[in-house]
């Protein structure tokens, strides 16, 4: 009975890899199981930030991710007073 239920959970187990697995079509596209978006927190229509984490390996991040991870990351006074606001309003224009 325990070698069936292990066996069970082993054949779980190797059904979900194969679900999360998927191939790069002729046009390079990778179509990501819906299973890892959820579990990663992302959803159609989020902005997405794709890099090369080594060899074989791509990293996927919602961009909003990498706004809250580096705002407030400059030190105070990096700019003179007033130089920010100098620059949005060139933007204005």
């Amino acid at each position: 009975m325990a070698g069936l239920i292990v066996g069970s959970i082993l054949l779980y187990l190797c059904a979900s890899l194969v679900k999360a697995m998927s191939r790069v079509s002729s046009k390079n596209q990778v179509t990501i199981p819906v299973g890892v978006l959820r579990a990663a927190g992302i959803n159609a229509g989020d902005e997405v930030v794709i890099r090369v984490a080594g060899n074989g390996r791509i990293e996927l991040e919602r961009a909003d991710d990498l706004v809250a991870r580096f705002a407030g990351s400059l030190p105070d006074g990096i700019y003179p007073p007033g130089y920010l606001d100098e620059l949005r309003d060139e933007w204005r224009r």
